[in-house]
């Protein structure tokens, strides 16, 4: 099968992410996909909400927009209120960056994440994911600098990739213009534990059979192990 940028099947967009990013954020990058780009940034603050305050437990919440020429059509802010899309992929997002941090070694603290993404060319929540885990370590990092006696607060790694059924076939990390005629569109989140923490999958008119899952929960595994390795590049340096 030839895709529509060349790829073979079980092959990933080019990715680059650029650690530190932002000058004032405690931890950022830019993570690129192929086309798709998301600023990810991560800031710390000495505080908790109301409902753990006096617990000696930390916090971690995400945010995630779409800017409005990250788009063909311009992307209408959500200024007064956040739509039921943009709400679940937040919660995607926070709930995946809490299994990675032990927020009950983290102390009365808050890690802030915003994921604004600046060009959208399909996998905006996966690839938010994979660069929020860059700029959560890279904030931790600096946590530890400060509170060196803190026990090490990353469990684990996260990335996460989409994968579907294009023409018939199975494919990693889908584009824009794969994902909107994908006969089945699914979103791997795993860890580095290789424990997943989400799947995400949905037929689109044709239900799919045990074998197209199976295929697309291997190819996604692919694709996470690839990018946690790339994560880890990026961190060591």
């Amino acid at each position: 099968m030839n895709r529509n940028d060349g790829r073979q099947p079980d092959q990933l967009r080019p990715v680059k992410i650029i650690p530190n990013y932002l000058t004032h954020a405690t931890g950022s990058c830019l993570i690129e996909m192929g086309g798709t780009k998301v600023i990810c940034s991560a800031m710390v603050e000495e505080s908790v909400p109301g409902f753990l305050k006096g617990s000696g437990k930390g916090w971690l919440t995400a945010e995630y927009s779409m800017l409005p020429a990250s788009s063909s059509q311009r992307i209408q802010r959500e200024r007064q209120k956040v739509g039921g899309r943009t709400h679940e992929i937040q919660r995607l997002i926070g709930r995946s960056l809490r299994t990675c941090v032990d927020l009950g070694q983290l102390g009365e603290r808050s890690i802030l994440v915003d994921c604004d993404v600046v060009d959208a060319d399909g996998g905006t929540r996966t690839a938010s994911i994979t660069g929020a885990y860059v700029a959560v370590a890279l904030a931790i990092k600096k946590i530890h600098e400060k509170t060196p006696r803190l026990v090490p607060l990353i469990k684990t790694a996260v990335a996460a990739v989409s994968v579907g059924v294009v023409n018939g076939v199975p494919c990693l990390d889908l584009n824009y213009e794969e994902d909107k005629d994908a006969e089945v569109d699914m979103n791997i989140v795993r860890t580095g534990t290789n424990r997943f923490v989400e799947v995400q999958g949905t037929a689109e008119g044709v239900p799919f059979s045990d074998e197209a899952l199976k295929s697309l929960i291997e190819l996604g595994k692919k694709g996470v192990e690839e990018l946690l390795t790339i994560q880890k590049r990026i961190l060591e340096v």
